[in-house]
């Protein structure tokens, strides 16, 4: 070999090194799917396992839900070239290779069905009484929501409830899956060592429960501050969803520390260029921010919120702060998952750099867009559907 081959041979770097494929689109679209799933987990508490303390919430979760699910393929069809196509993989599945993305596209079929669903079982009676006093467009919206029933028996009531039990037991693992086949789809790429892991489903999911329970206390708090009517809030029930977010937050975090333990401690393939990775490009997003500052503060400002016993005033200030801190951690996690391990050269020579646009089809603007969407979608849907447990939902059934 000459000098001039040499050279060129030294030089030579993968087409998928020198760029991230998988940009802030491919980041947010499990952040979004996770604060479903999250979301939907407090609202199977009450509904399923009985949990008196979290029924205020209960249907403000599954409208919180609801909001954040209509944006969960918003980043995928972005991302794609040809959006128009994405149904074909749906058509035609293939399970063996990259089309294991249709795996998703049933799940979240099925999921949003079964949500739907369980909203308008929950709200009939209720949308039935407001259909009463509501008229024009609204009373057409309510008339379809209810399919034209004016049913306010006591039967009716009681059917309503156990076909909602029903659905949202049937949902809890379907949420499951729904965020779990996410991390499934990352794990299961053998080019990247970061992801090569059984654990990333687990880690994936825990992570969706602190996003969505974080999500539910910071937006709980907030909405009820804008509108006056914090006094309403029941110190019980955000005592309750902080003790629920420290335990799932302790298991998340405990999952994400195993995973680079056996990484470092089993001396897996690759390891060498994930530490250095870690120790280089992504020590101030994974050790300073998600680590240090996202994970450890939050962790004890959590263990002393549910282990102490804290003012109202308190509880109302610092509760909303920490969410805003785990739900920033969150998002950390998933940029150092998708972008870190695509910045990771297949030659193991190196890394690549990814720096986000502000302007361009996945950058920064259109990140900022997909995430307030939810938040809109929301106080569009509050609207028609109540976001809190109201005197109807109290009357007995008998």
């Amino acid at each position: 070999m000459d000098a001039g081959m040499m050279s060129e041979a030294l030089n030579y770097v993968f087409p998928n090194d020198a760029h991230a494929h998988w940009t802030l689109m491919i980041v947010i679209y499990p952040y979004i799917t996770g604060v479903v799933a999250g979301a939907f987990i407090v609202s199977a508490l009450a509904h399923v396992f009985k949990v008196e303390a979290l029924m205020p919430i209960a249907k403000f979760a599954l409208i919180f839900a609801l909001s954040w699910l209509l944006f969960v393929t918003a980043p995928l069809l972005t991302h794609l070239g040809h959006p128009e196509r994405a149904l074909n993989m749906l058509f035609t599945p293939n399970f063996s290779g990259p089309s294991m993305m249709s795996g998703f596209g049933y799940i979240y079929m099925a999921y949003s069905i079964l949500l739907i669903f369980e909203i308008l079982i929950i709200y009939r009676y209720e949308l039935v009484l407001l259909k009463e006093k509501a008229s024009g467009i609204k009373k057409g919206i309510y008339n379809v929501l209810t399919l034209w029933t004016n049913d306010k028996s006591v039967e009716g009531r009681k059917f309503d409830h156990k076909v909602a039990f029903i659905l949202a037991a049937i949902g809890i693992p379907l949420a499951s899956m729904l965020h779990g086949y996410v991390g499934f789809i990352f794990g299961a790429v053998k080019s990247v060592h970061w992801w090569f892991t059984p654990l990333m489903p687990i880690i994936f999911l825990l992570s969706a429960s602190v996003s969505g329970i974080a999500g539910i206390i910071l937006f709980y708090i907030v909405i009820k501050k804008i509108t006056g009517k914090l006094h309403e809030i029941d110190t019980n029930t955000i005592k309750t969803l902080v003790k629920l977010l420290w335990t799932f937050f302790i298991l998340d975090f405990l999952f994400e520390m195993i995973e680079i333990a056996v990484h470092a401690y089993g001396g897996t393939t690759g390891w060498q260029h994930i530490s250095h990775a870690l120790s280089g490009p992504l020590h101030w997003s994974f050790w300073t921010m998600q680590v240090q500052i996202l994970s450890i503060i939050p962790f004890f400002v959590l263990a002393y919120l549910s282990l102490k016993k804290v003012s109202r005033a308190t509880l109302m200030v610092v509760a909303p702060i920490v969410s805003v801190m785990l739900l920033a951690q969150v998002l950390f996690m998933r940029w150092n998952v998708v972008i870190g391990g695509q910045i990771m050269a297949k030659s193991e020579r190196g890394f690549a750099t990814y720096h986000p646009m502000m302007f361009e089809k996945e950058g920064i603007l259109m990140t900022v867009i997909m995430l307030v969407a939810p938040i809109v979608t929301l106080w569009l849907l509050s609207k028609i559907f109540p976001l809190w447990e109201s005197e109807c939902d109290k009357e007995p059934l008998h």
